[in-house]
């Protein structure tokens, strides 16, 4: 399909105004790095939203969903394709008893924040979690003892086939920062938590603690995508680091946070390829010292 029927197409959907080309994804990321995607759109509703990602694949052309852009590298040369912005158009949430309804692009602090004014217990873990409903279930995100797979009543998503269909919780495939979703693809249009009645006080205390843990103990000062290796069984990532000798070890402006050492950090001044590279010499020396594979849990993408 040529340039011109294929952002025909895009507008046609999304409304001409939602459709953006070369937006630089330093703009977009929490590392506030990344070059110029070929398209960046922001579909408005759920059904714009699924009509895109059945043109995008019948158009077989690469797109990557991306939420509020706290779990990604995107490469200092950008991304060739079409970046899908969910969290202006698809953010509603509805609460129904002990049972919360959010689409896809929903800020998870902002339903966790909805659930404690509720008086709504199970999510306070994912309070300080930067991302989108959608991605945490994707990646079956996680802190402090939590994880979306203990909430999720079930899941709505798109199948290979254009599908719309429902998932319980225990089809889901959730295992350590991934899902079923993830593993196949599959984008996420909303997700149905079920969390239980508590004590509302009590709620916003402990969220308030996990927001005083998380500034004590991580480098929220810094642009950064939180965690950025997957925890080795049997092992914590940040203390290899650290045993390696890697606390503070910069490459161009990224960082290994000496506050949190299993967190990559930009100085200010960092490139993709700076974080690449660090996260690369990080794994190469928890490798050679330990014998132990460290896997990034940011996921990278675009032209380096």
């Amino acid at each position: 399909m040529d340039a011109a029927l294929f952002e025909s197409g895009l507008s046609n959907i999304c409304g001409r105004e939602n459709v953006r080309k070369a937006v630089p994804m330093s703009e977009h990321t929490t590392f506030r790095t990344g070059g110029p995607a070929d398209y960046f759109v922001s579909p408005g509703d759920r059904e714009s939203y699924i009509k895109l990602i059945s043109f995008l694949r019948q158009s077989d052309s690469p797109f990557f969903i991306l939420g509020r852009g706290s779990n990604i590298l995107v490469g200092d040369k950008g991304y060739r394709g079409t970046v899908i912005d969910t969290s202006p158009g698809l953010s509603r949430v509805g609460i129904d008893g002990e049972i919360i309804e959010a689409e896809a692009g929903a800020g998870l602090s902002v339903v966790a924040g909805m659930a404690a004014e509720e008086a709504l217990s199970g999510m306070e873990f994912a309070s300080g979690i930067p991302g989108t409903i959608g991605g945490a279930v994707f990646m079956n995100a996680g802190a402090y003892g939590g994880e979306m797979s203990q909430i999720v009543a079930s899941v709505e998503l798109m199948d290979q086939n254009g599908k719309v269909t429902t998932l319980r919780s225990d089809e889901m495939g959730f295992a350590y920062r991934t899902s079923i979703a993830q593993k196949k693809a599959l984008p996420v249009i909303s997700v149905k938590i079920r969390l239980h009645r508590g004590d509302k006080d009590n709620i916003t205390e402990k969220i308030k603690d996990l927001g005083r843990q998380r500034a004590e103990k991580q480098p929220l000062e810094y642009p950064s995508a939180g965690s950025t290796f997957k925890r080795p069984e049997g092992y914590f990532a940040g203390k290899l680091i650290s045993d390696a000798g890697l606390s503070g070890h910069t490459l161009g402006g990224a960082c290994v946070s000496p506050k949190h050492n299993g967190f990559i950090i930009n100085m200010g001044n960092a490139s993709s390829a700076d974080i690449l590279g660090l996260i690369k010499e990080v794994q190469e020396t928890v490798r050679a010292k330990f014998g132990v594979e460290l896997i990034p849990e940011v996921r990278i993408i675009g032209e380096f």
